[in-house]
């Protein structure tokens, strides 16, 4: 297993691998997670894609039959998806949702927040709850889990970003830290398997370093409460 990929679940139908940050999930310049995996003989279909610079749980069909049946769950929003992000700002109130209409320029592979639907606008909503804040020379910082309910192309970024509020490092979407790595972790996958039907749930934090080392709350996370 490459040093960028940890396995951490491995059948028949499917693999859950915890991928660094850095390491494409498909296409672009450089090796990728696809081909890594097949590489080591284990091809693979995505069910969902992390972006280049997320780190974090990703979860990947080893079947056609696996990958259709995974991707209707997420359709259905059946899978779920958390993520830890650090945040510029306050976030208020401490806990909320966030939903707006997504438009995604592809030649930019950018994305924004519109105010009315057209061709190619998606809505988006996420959950999300205050962890921590910190004091930072540069202003407050935020750690927050975030619940995806729907996965648009750079949804958590744009979403904060649109209030004002950018992840730590995402220079893409307005912040004030450049030269360091995106906060931002894929932390919780929760799903049907997608044969027996049984319930998996796989947790994976990000490294104590970089502006993860600043917040306790990372590795105490409490579970989520249901509805």
């Amino acid at each position: 297993m490459p040093e960028a990929l940890k396995l951490l679940y491995e059948d028949a139908s499917l693999l859950v691998v915890e991928k660094a940050p850095g390491l494409s999930t498909e296409g672009g310049s450089g090796p990728t997670v696809l081909e890594a995996l097949e590489g080591m003989g284990m091809p693979c279909f995505l069910v969902h894609r992390l972006d280049r610079e997320t780190g974090g749980l990703l979860l990947l069909a080893r079947t056609k039959e696996a990958a259709a049946t995974l991707s209707r769950e997420i359709a259905e929003r059946e899978i779920r998806k958390e993520y830890l992000a650090v945040v510029e700002g306050r976030p208020s109130p401490a806990a909320g949702s966030l939903r707006d209409l997504l438009y995604r320029d592809r030649t930019k592979n950018k994305s924004y927040v519109v105010s009315r639907p057209r061709k190619g606008v998606k809505e988006a909503l996420l959950d999300y709850r205050v962890l921590e804040g910190l004091d930072a020379e540069g202003g407050p910082l935020t750690l927050v889990r975030v619940t995806l309910h729907t996965g648009r192309s750079h949804q958590i970024r744009v979403q904060f970003s649109s209030r004002s509020m950018p992840l730590y490092g995402d220079s893409r979407y307005g912040s004030r830290n450049r030269g360091v790595s995106l906060a931002l972790w894929s932390h919780r996958l929760r799903f049907r398997h997608p044969d027996t039907g049984e319930e998996l749930t796989f947790c994976s934090l990000p490294p104590q370093e970089g502006i993860w080392a600043a917040f306790d709350a990372i590795g105490s996370t409490p579970e989520p409460k249901e509805g």
